[in-house]
């Protein structure tokens, strides 16, 4: 998977003016389908902290329908309750993290990842074509020993550290892009990438240009997002650039579900549509870069789309990470979740 910087989302007018020729952040409102609404996300999100350790996870039917699997009936009858569909499933959530730790200790391979898939019940882990026979072997003698509790697949691409072209930002040498507009009180900031905001103090709209923002805060690796606080408040649309002389204006935040559609936008494949595969996703840069809690979806992405949105209708669900590349219209994206970085630094999207 490549690791890539890009997306330019919701700058300021005159930035956004610089930076695509006049486009206008007039929104153009993109409504999700039922299986990316908000409602079903906040239902999973109140679900997950309702019922705990009882409930391996939760995704999204082919009907857009919420399905939260659990472990025990009175967790079923919960669930129902609220609205949701109840599955039975055999792994409970302390045997899948169980799982994932066995992997974290004894096949720590760089261009792996691995994370829950609760539609399969299961640990849902990757290897790219940089993993050798050797260590092939060895991961396949680890997940082997899981009981069935890992399903192994081999990813498209490289999953390697590489800072790459975008046309948004530019810091420490880099460019990358804006993920989501955010504000506290009247201060205004915007998220991106944390391994942008690591190479960078400074942001500026054009290569060598006037600074428009300075790094607030960064994390990376274990996590990966950053804060940079705007120079100037005037002009800084809660909006992600649609790439077709519009924009997507965002009003929430949540976190995604396994099934649920999404989009991602990237100054490279621009926007893109994907489902999410997989939480609790754990991905190995390599160089010691590992970042964990990321979530793996199906949009297309390159080189270049790194530190961009992925959203579902007015939702913000996280910042792009990594990717293996795009082939066709699949590919393999990660996204840092928003509402960690929000929490982190007590900002909320507007």
């Amino acid at each position: 998977m490549r690791r890539t910087l890009c997306a330019r989302i919701g700058l300021p007018a005159l930035l956004v003016a610089a930076l695509i020729g006049g486009i206008t952040s007039a929104a153009a409102q993109d409504e999700p389908s039922p299986a990316t609404s908000a409602g079903d996300l906040r239902l999973a999100g109140q679900l997950k902290q309702d019922l705990g350790a009882a409930s391996p996870g939760a995704y999204l039917d082919a009907d857009g329908g919420l399905v939260v699997t659990v472990t025990t009936d009175a967790a079923a009858e919960k669930a129902e309750a609220a609205g949701a569909k109840a599955e039975r499933v055999q792994r409970s959530a302390a045997q899948l993290k169980t799982a994932m730790d066995t992997l974290s200790a004894k096949a720590a391979i760089p261009g792996t990842t691995w994370g829950v898939n609760p539609r399969t019940n299961q640990v849902a882990a990757t290897y790219d074509s940089t993993v050798s026979k050797r260590e092939l072997a060895r991961l396949k003698k680890v997940a082997a020993g899981l009981d069935g509790a890992v399903k192994l697949s081999r990813a498209p691409g490289k999953l390697t550290r590489e800072v790459n072209g975008g046309d948004a930002i530019y810091g420490g040498g880099y460019r990358c892009s804006a993920a989501f507009n955010v504000a506290k009180g009247t201060a205004r900031y915007f998220l991106t990438a944390g391994h942008c905001t690591e190479s960078g103090a400074t942001w500026s709209a054009t290569s060598g240009g006037a600074t428009i923002g300075t790094r607030e805060g960064t994390s990376f690796p274990t996590n990966d997002y950053g804060l940079v606080k705007y120079a100037s408040t005037s002009g800084t649309p809660g909006t992600v650039n649609l790439y077709n002389g519009s924009s997507q204006d965002i009003t929430g935040s949540a976190n995604a579900v396994v099934g649920q559609s999404l989009k991602k936008s990237g100054s490279t494949t621009k926007v893109t549509s994907g489902k999410v595969e997989a939480v609790n996703v754990t991905a190995n840069y390599g160089g010691g870069d590992i970042v964990s809690g990321l979530v793996r979806t199906t949009a297309c992405s390159a080189g270049g789309d790194s530190g961009g949105a992925h959203f579902a209708g007015a939702t913000a669900l996280g910042i792009h990470s990594g990717s293996s590349g795009c082939s066709g219209t699949a590919g393999t994206a990660l996204h840092q979740p928003v509402k960690e970085a929000l929490s982190a630094y007590g900002v909320n999207v507007y």
